[in-house]
């Protein structure tokens, strides 16, 4: 995990290069990564992009608050999970299975798009581990699990703890747009941004033995940051690798069902690592 966001933090140097760009002068930045390249004149047109993702959190504390109960458990791990290489990837009618990014952008201008997007992420709590516990639970038998203030998960009667349909990030977001490099038939342009946006988990939980509760529901918000190389052929067809780091924080994760007010509560920081195609085309008339 640690190489994981190793990985990402080195992607992200690049961000600190385009932020300089605001306070540096133009031709100081040009030297370093125009190569004389054209500006862009994008203003007007759209892309459309479908891609896939991995992605690693940061350890969390998950606190539990329902009828009889109120407690946190410290350090919880997790991980993504991919699936399988298979036909899901590309069947239209399983798109949305594997881990999957979506973009909708529009230049406002020429290096500058309004980018609609979502991440679908999932979000695996590692069921065989120790998590140390803080707080109460009135059911003798679920407080009986409690050994020297750690719970062995590994039980699954006391909880498992899933964001699997998924993950959701659906947020809106800025990119600036930096041309590297124009031939005849490929070009390769470099972004930077950013975005905001709200969770809707559909979160596959059982605490307790109760039944599963596995529904869509706005539980929080995210914010992320986030660059990109594409390259783009014969003007219209666009590969896309990105990284993205960010900030996610669910306040409200439904725990249980027929809307009772149990919930869970957790924040964490993500990364995630993309890859796909997409088309690229102009609006004006």
């Amino acid at each position: 995990m640690k190489k994981f966001f190793k990985t990402i933090a080195i992607l992200f140097l690049g961000i600190n290069l385009g932020f300089a760009q605001e306070t540096h002068s133009t031709q100081e930045i040009s030297d370093t990564i125009d190569f004389g390249v054209k500006p862009l004149s994008k203003k007007g047109q759209m892309f459309v992009f479908w891609g896939w993702n991995r992605a690693g959190f940061t350890n969390s504390d998950i606190r539990f608050k329902g009828a009889g109960y109120d407690f946190t458990l410290e350090n919880v791990v997790a991980h993504d999970r991919p699936s399988p290489l298979s036909l899901d990837y590309v069947n239209p009618g399983s798109l949305s299975i594997p881990q999957f990014n979506f973009r909708l952008g529009y230049f406002i201008k020429d290096n500058l798009a309004l980018v609609i997007a979502q991440d679908h992420m999932k979000y695996v709590m590692d069921q065989d581990q120790l998590a140390d516990f803080k707080g109460h639970i009135s059911d003798p038998v679920y407080a009986g699990m409690v050994q020297n203030g750690q719970v062995n998960l590994a039980d699954e009667q006391f909880l498992t703890f899933e964001h699997t349909d998924g993950l959701n990030y659906i947020n809106i977001g800025l990119e600036k747009y930096q041309s590297l490099s124009s031939k005849k038939n490929v070009d390769i342009v470099w972004s930077y941004g950013g975005g905001v946006g709200m969770m809707m988990p559909k979160s596959n939980v059982k605490l307790f033995g109760n039944e599963r509760s596995d529904r869509f529901h706005i539980a929080g918000f995210g914010a992320d940051a986030r660059t990109n190389i594409n390259f783009i052929f014969w003007k219209h067809w666009m590969a896309r690798v990105e990284g993205k780091v960010g900030y996610i924080n669910m306040p409200d994760i439904k725990t249980t069902l027929n809307n009772k007010p149990d919930k869970a509560m957790q924040d964490f920081m993500f990364a995630q690592v993309n890859f796909g195609i997409g088309y690229t085309f102009n609006t004006k008339k």
